[in-house]
């Protein structure tokens, strides 16, 4: 049987993969984060989970071989602030932060990446076995965004890809074509709820992925977490991009969005605009 090891960080997106990837007759080791992933989910899904700290690549690296594992898959976000509230990094993690020319989330994590590819360790996109899981094209609500509602899609969505494509984040709150947050650091949910108090009931929220996604890491998702959000605001739409958004609960999301009259709808193309 082969080997697939999990790079687990928060959220259930880790145990998503861990099931689809057993489905699929893999065996799954995961690499756990402290502080980011959550041991009582994890624990039920593998008989094997390793711990680190944030910052211990060499260790990871060291673990891999241990457990004979060329194939990975990062899972699960990882709160970047933590970077700044001094991580312990060992040598090889130093080594490689001092190469970078930034501490975008593209860089770092593309950096990790070529460390584990030069140890002979295949990273496979973050979607791997699940790809059922990434949203339909159409409305996935009963009811449809208005058209000034879409008109504030159309809006979001190029502001979103531009932030995207600077790699800021991939998610903006709009009202009335207005600007009300943008994410950057403190991620989605955050984002939401900073935007939806500025903008008062009726926000748009829209999440789209960078136009240079690398399906290998930082997909966009969405979740149960996600419409708590925007219902503790009273955010009204989420639009999000088909194809690349990982839908995670789906079920639950989406009976919690029509209980609280919200629209989730995924397009390739924002509304009035979409060519396919």
């Amino acid at each position: 049987m082969p080997k697939l090891g999990i790079i687990a960080g928060s959220g259930r997106f880790p145990a998503f993969i861990a099931d689809a990837a057993k489905a699929d007759g893999w065996e799954v080791v995961i690499f756990a984060i402290e502080g980011e992933a959550n041991e009582a989910e994890l624990t039920k899904k593998v008989k094997t989970i390793h711990w680190l700290q944030l910052g211990q690549l060499g260790h990871l690296i060291e673990l891999f071989h241990k457990e004979k594992i060329r194939d990975a898959v990062m899972a699960g976000k990882v709160q970047k602030k933590r970077i700044y509230g001094n991580p312990k990094f060992d040598e090889r993690a130093i080594q490689m932060m001092l190469r970078l020319k930034d501490s975008a989330d593209d860089s770092l994590l593309g950096a990790v990446t070529k460390e584990l590819e030069s140890e002979g360790i295949k990273l496979h996109p973050s979607t791997f076995c699940i790809k059922e899981l990434l949203a339909p094209k159409g409305v996935l609500t009963k009811v449809g965004p208005t058209e000034e509602q879409c008109r504030d899609i159309r809006f979001g969505w190029h502001i979103a890809k531009s932030i995207g494509k600077l790699d800021i984040g991939q998610t903006v709150v709009i009202k009335g074509t207005a600007v009300m947050a943008v994410e950057a650091i403190e991620g989605t949910d955050e984002a939401i709820l900073r935007g939806g108090k500025l903008g008062g009931q009726g926000a748009v929220v829209v999440k789209v992925a960078k136009p240079q996604q690398d399906t290998r890491f930082d997909m966009p998702a969405v979740g149960l977490r996600t419409i708590e959000a925007m219902v503790e605001v009273g955010a009204r739409v989420l639009a999000i991009e088909a194809g690349w958004t990982v839908l995670l609960e789906r079920d639950e999301m989406l009976a919690l969005a029509e209980e609280s009259g919200i629209i989730v709808a995924a397009y390739t193309e924002p509304p009035g605009e979409d060519r396919t």
